[in-house]
Formats: C-alpha cells, sequence, structure tokens
C-alpha cells in the first residue's frame, strides 16, 4: 500500500452520537463485515471487548480498516463517554484526519466541543457527520448554523439532505452539483430537486467565497468571474481542509447506512494522506527535526495504544513513522536502550490480527509480545536514535480506595492492575503510606468500575471499593509538662525509669516533631536519654484525640529520675509514651489537608461553582479569565470535601468544567466537624480493640 493512498481517520463525537454505528456501516459497504451488527445487541465489530457487549458502549479505540477502490482507510472508531477521554488522545496522535459525528436530533454536545479541540490541539483535519438525518424533526440548516456560530467561518456544508414528503431520501452534493437517493446502501445519482435549487445555489455562493480564501490565484478569479469551477473548488476544499482552515460537513444516516457511502468517498477525497499532513517532530540526537513519511527512510513507528489480552498477551499497536517493517527484524527502543527481535507483524482489524509481510510508513500495524516495548514508546533501527515525543494524557482527578475481596488475592490484584495500566495510561495506582489504603484513580467512576470488572475477567480476582480513608493529623494548641514513670517490680532486676517532659506547639519550624533536653544534674543519665526521644518516636502516630498522627510538636526532656540497678533504655522508652499520652490536658485538636484547587469553567457556570465550593467548606482566593468564554476558579477545600468532585463538576457542568489539585497545608477542623470525626475515630478503635 502505498502511503499517498492511505487514510488514517478517527471516528470522534459525544457518547450515543452513532460513530461505532457509521462505523459498522462504512464497513459493511466494504464488504468487510457480511452483516450490520447493532451497538444495542453486541454485535458492532468495533465493540469487540466483552466490557463493550456488555454496557453498551465503547470503551477503547478500535482500529477498523477498509479499501475505498485504490484508498486503504484505517477507521479509528473512538469512545464518546468522558471517562475514556485517553483513547481519544491516542486515536488523534496517529489519525491524520477525523469525522466528527453528531447525532441531528441534539445538534452540538460536550462530545462535540471535546473532538473538535483535540482536534485543534493535534493538528488533525476535520469533517463532519450530521447523522440520523433521518428522524424527525432534524433541521440541518439550524445545526449548520449553531456550528459556524460555535466553531466559527471554517464550517463548510459540502451537502444538503433531500426530502420527499418529510421523508429523508438523499443528498445533494454542492460541490459537484449533483443529487443522491440513498435509500440504498449504494447511492444512485438523481436529478437535482427544482424546489433546491435556490437554497443550492445561496449554499454555494457561501462555499465559493470560503474556498477561494484558501489560494490568492482562486481568489483573484472568483474577484473577476464571481464564480469557480467544481473542480477548482474541489481542489481547493481539499486544501483548506487538510491545512484545518475549512470543515466538510456532510449528512446522512449511520444506522440506517444513508448516504455513507458518499461519507467513505469523501474521506477518501479530502482529508490528507500521512504524506499530506504536517510532518511530525522528533528528537534526534538531541535535537529537533521533522520525519517525513518516507517509505525510504529508516524504519521508525510510534506504540499508540497497548492491548492485555490474556491469550495473545501483551499486543502493541504502532503507526509507521518512516521506513518499513517486516517480520525478523531487530528494533531499538531508545526509551529502554534495548533491542528484540520483531516475531509476527500484524495488521489489525478490530478483534483480529492478520500476518502481513510487511507495513510501510503511514499505515498501522502490532507487535506481540515485545517485553519492553509500552504506549508512547519510539522503536527505530538499532542506528537510527530517534524518539517521538509522548502523548499528554490528562492527570487523574478522582481517586477510589479498593481491596481485594480475599485476603490473599492482594498480590494478584497489584499484578493486575500493572498490566491494566501498560494498556490505559490515563489510570494509577498508589499505596497511602498514611492511611494504608490501596487507590486507584483515573478520569471517573465509570472507569473505575470498568476496571474491577476486567481485573476480575483477565486475571480472576476481585475487588471492592471502600471509603476512603483523610490522613488526618493531630496537634497540641497549649504547653503542658507532663510525668511519666515506668516502675516494675518482678524478682531480681526490676525496671524503672521517669521523667518530666514539656510538651508544647513547635513554632520555630515546619517538622513534625522536635526533641531537646535540658536535664541538669544528671538526674536522667545521658545514655538513656536518646532511650526518651526513641519511646516519644515510637508513639507519635497516635495522638491523644483520635490516633492520628502528630504534627507540630517539641518535646523537651527537662527533669527526672533513675535507680542505679533497675534502670534501662526500655524503662525510659516507657516512661516517656506514659507522658506522651497524658496530651490529652494540652488542647489537642485535629488538622486535615487543604487543597489548592483550579476549577476551568464556561461563565454561563461561575455562580453554580462558587456557590458549591462554599458549601464544601472551600475558601475562593481568585478568578480569572481563561480565555474562549471559560473562566478559572481558584479556591482552597478541605481534601476531605472533594474526593468524587469530578464526578459530581461533569454533573454541574455537562462535562465542560475540569479542575486540577495539589495539596496546599494542613489546617484545623472546626469543631462541629471534628467532634463527628473523632467520635467515630475513637469507635473505630474500640472495634479493633475488641
Amino acid at each position: 500500500m502505498e502511503t499517498k493512498n492511505l487514510r488514517n481517520v478517527a471516528i470522534l463525537g459525544h457518547s450515543g452520537s452513532g460513530k461505532t454505528t457509521l462505523t459498522e456501516s462504512l464497513l459493511f459497504n466494504a464488504k468487510v463485515i457480511d452483516r450490520l451488527g447493532r451497538v444495542d445487541n453486541g454485535t458492532a465489530a468495533s465493540d469487540f471487548d466483552p466490557e463493550e457487549k456488555k454496557r453498551k458502549i465503547s470503551i477503547s479505540a478500535a482500529v477498523a480498516p477498509l479499501m475505498r477502490k485504490d484508498c486503504k482507510i484505517n477507521l479509528i472508531d473512538v469512545p464518546g463517554y468522558f471517562d475514556f477521554e485517553g483513547e481519544m488522545i491516542q486515536a488523534c496522535k496517529v489519525a491524520e484526519g477525523a469525522v466528527i459525528v453528531l447525532n441531528g436530533s441534539n445538534g452540538i454536545e460536550v462530545g462535540t466541543e471535546k473532538a473538535w479541540a483535540q482536534c485543534k490541539k493535534q493538528g488533525t483535519s476535520m469533517m463532519m457527520f450530521v447523522s440520523q438525518i433521518d428522524k424527525e424533526h432534524v433541521d440541518f440548516a439550524a445545526i449548520v448554523d449553531d456550528l459556524k456560530a460555535k466553531f466559527g467561518k471554517s464550517i463548510a456544508p459540502i451537502q444538503l439532505p433531500i426530502y420527499e414528503k418529510g421523508e429523508f431520501i438523499g443528498v445533494v452534493d454542492v460541490v459537484h452539483m449533483t443529487a443522491h437517493d440513498t435509500r440504498t446502501a449504494e447511492s444512485k445519482e438523481i436529478p437535482i430537486p427544482e424546489s433546491m435549487k435556490d437554497e443550492i445555489a445561496d449554499v454555494l455562493e457561501l462555499l465559493t467565497e470560503a474556498v477561494a480564501e484558501t489560494d490568492d490565484d482562486l481568489l483573484t478569479k472568483y474577484f473577476d468571474e464571481g464564480a469557480l469551477s467544481s473542480d477548482e473548488i474541489r481542489f481547493a476544499m481539499r486544501k483548506g481542509t487538510i491545512a484545518g482552515t475549512l470543515v466538510p460537513v456532510l449528512c446522512g444516516s449511520g444506522y440506517n447506512n444513508a448516504g455513507v457511502d458518499l461519507l467513505a468517498r469523501q474521506i477518501a477525497h479530502y482529508l490528507p494522506s500521512p504524506i499530506d499532513a504536517q510532518a511530525p517532530i522528533a528528537e534526534v540526537d538531541g535535537e529537533e527535526v521533522e520525519v517525513a513519511c518516507d517509505q525510504d527512510a529508516p524504519f521508525s513507528a510510534f506504540i499508540f495504544k497497548t492491548i492485555v489480552d490474556q491469550f495473545v498477551g501483551k499486543l502493541s499497536l504502532f503507526k509507521v513513522m518512516s521506513g518499513k517493517i517486516e517480520p525478523g527484524m531487530t528494533v531499538y527502543n531508545p526509551f529502554t536502550d534495548v533491542s528484540e527481535k520483531v516475531g509476527n507483524v500484524y495488521s489489525v482489524a478490530c478483534s483480529k490480527q492478520n500476518p502481513e509481510k510487511q507495513i510501510c510508513a503511514g499505515d498501522i500495524g502490532a507487535f506481540s509480545k515485545l517485553s519492553k516495548a509500552k504506549t508512547g514508546h519510539t522503536l527505530c533501527e538499532p542506528n537510527n536514535n530517534i524518539k517521538f515525543a509522548d502523548m499528554e494524557f490528562p492527570k487523574p482527578s478522582i481517586a477510589l480506595a479498593i481491596e481485594s475481596e480475599k485476603s490473599d488475592d492482594e498480590e494478584k490484584v497489584f499484578t493486575g492492575l500493572k498490566k491494566l495500566m501498560d494498556e490505559d495510561k490515563t489510570f494509577a495506582v498508589e499505596k497511602n503510606v498514611e492511611t494504608n489504603q490501596t487507590l486507584i484513580s483515573g478520569a471517573g467512576e465509570m472507569q473505575m468500575d470498568i476496571i474491577a470488572s476486567k481485573l476480575k475477567a483477565k486475571f480472576g480476582v476481585s475487588i471492592k471499593f471502600i471509603d476512603r480513608k483523610v490522613a488526618y493529623r493531630e496537634t497540641i494548641r497549649k504547653q503542658a509538662s507532663l510525668e511519666g514513670r515506668h516502675k516494675k517490680q518482678s524478682g531480681g532486676h526490676g525496671q524503672f525509669g521517669h521523667v518530666w517532659i514539656r510538651f508544647e506547639p513547635n513554632t520555630e519550624s515546619d517538622e513534625q516533631f522536635v526533641f531537646g533536653e535540658e536535664v541538669v544534674g544528671g538526674v536522667v543519665p545521658k545514655g538513656f536519654i536518646p532511650a526518651v526521644e526513641k519511646g516519644l518516636l515510637e508513639i507519635i502516630n497516635k495522638g491523644p484525640l483520635a490516633g492520628y498522627p502528630m504534627t507540630g510538636l517539641k518535646a523537651t526532656l527537662y527533669d527526672g529520675s533513675y535507680h542505679p540497678v533497675d534502670s534501662n533504655e526500655m524503662s525510659f522508652k516507657m516512661a516517656a509514651r506514659a507522658a506522651f499520652k497524658k496530651l490529652d490536658t494540652a488542647s489537642p485538636v485535629l488538622l486535615e489537608p487543604v487543597m489548592s484547587i483550579a476549577v476551568i469553567v464556561p461563565d454561563d457556570y461561575m455562580g453554580d461553582i462558587i456557590g458549591d465550593l462554599n458549601k464544601r467548606r472551600g475558601r475562593i482566593m481568585g478568578m480569572d479569565s481563561a480565555g474562549n468564554g471559560l473562566q478559572k476558579i481558584d479556591a482552597e477545600v478541605p481534601e476531605a470535601e472533594i474526593f468524587k468532585y469530578a464526578t459530581d463538576l461533569r454533573s454541574m457542568t455537562q462535562g465542560r468544567g475540569s479542575f486540577s489539585t495539589e495539596f496546599a497545608r494542613y489546617e484545623e477542623v472546626p469543631a462541629s466537624v471534628s467532634a463527628k470525626i473523632v467520635e467515630e475515630a475513637r469507635k473505630n478503635m474500640t472495634d479493633d480493640e475488641d
């Protein structure tokens, strides 16, 4: 397959807009599949994962190639659900073009906006397909007007729907001035309806003006003659689409396979091949260079996705950036400084991998069992030290605590989670040393639930979600001089230790604990003073109020006594602990972690977001414009109040809001809140003792 005849195309849009259904129709028309599957009954070719079949949504990007005459189109069907934004990032990294699908009944949705933003960020050329145009009350002209209002003058409708007695029967190709009956899978040309000629003329005039601005010669001709030929418009449309200055808009029905064959034709014509697109930047021997997609150049490939399969093992999906790859070649990974010999090289068709003799520049393929290769890595020839930039994934915005259903499965759970992290770079696993909980973090609760399901299906281990704990701390507000005495007599040598320790708030530094001594006259021998400090260090993680670690504490040993025979290190450790246990006389208070949070939302949601943050005991620190109709709210909020903020913010803003957090400091918990926390903590300590 020549690189110029390749099209890598991401199918994007809001969840439920019809992306997978459209992909199914495109595959059916190209005879890749012999029947039209449906998402609702779990038979769609690109929704092959058991979780997708069960939940009836796409959760992973699937590569689905088809042939359109001499053009190979690698479709990448991308989930629209917000929890799987990482899949869209991966697809746009390797796709030169995208088709953004809109549900004709709903028009522009949040997923439409996110797809547009991602394409602009990655420099991906776009087309739009208004699907379900055959439903009642769908107004294509109104949708186009909304698109122009939202995304600007680059929106360029190149089709108009034809209705007969209220029924959608076909489309007019405004560029070629032809009409097509779309009631069969293969559209048939028909005469242009007389009733539409004025409407078509208006659209053509606007389209001609838009395309003329993409080329100086065409603009001059348009000014001189007032019109352009179909071939000139077609040429300019392709040029503008590739440059990103024009976005063709088409219409049809993915569900009823109406106008889908015309879409495939326009994909092949208007969207760029890997040669047409802007050459990607890579680092070669420490310098940034453009890497042309040339079949005759040295081999390089970018791994954009990893699939973990319990039968096949690890499958690395890649795009050949230059040169070509064949079975048996040795490839070098500059990220790991490891060379590995390639076994089979596969093309990918949804759930199937087909062995190939060669995959050339611009095409998509897969390796199996490359042990050191991970998503985001570059592979190249051993003497070609090249690195393509990794993808930027959003930071996790929600973290949930988990534990294994069976205590002896904990190691298996961690092994499974580690393998799933290779597959999905948008979630992470950590062991919180303060709360002793295992946390998995990611984009949302749906993603977390699917991770749990995959653990059970692929690795045979079950986890459950439990309440997340807050890493509270304790400190004291006033000074107290406390006595600790340890005396034990059991025949022979006994145990004796006696100390006076002054406890006070540490106002001199940010250290958790400071120890000092002011012993005079040897009342506590110097050899036993380290034992006093050690005794305190052993107990400081269980404060007097609710058993949380102490912080901001200064302890000074200033008096005591000893026995020449019975005193030893253990006795003084126990005496120090006895003094510490009386700290409830020093006004202990509970501290909680406070987070700095930056929330970015459209202007319309400002009032609701500020009100919600106030309800969470937050303090608004400032507001500023973030551009494009967005506002940034800076606030400080107790961590306990925002464990599931990602879900709540998504609900409040219909998915348009985003936020980031970082630890700010510890602050005293208000008395009314503290009382409940202390009561619960003490109850748990009592239960543990029972």
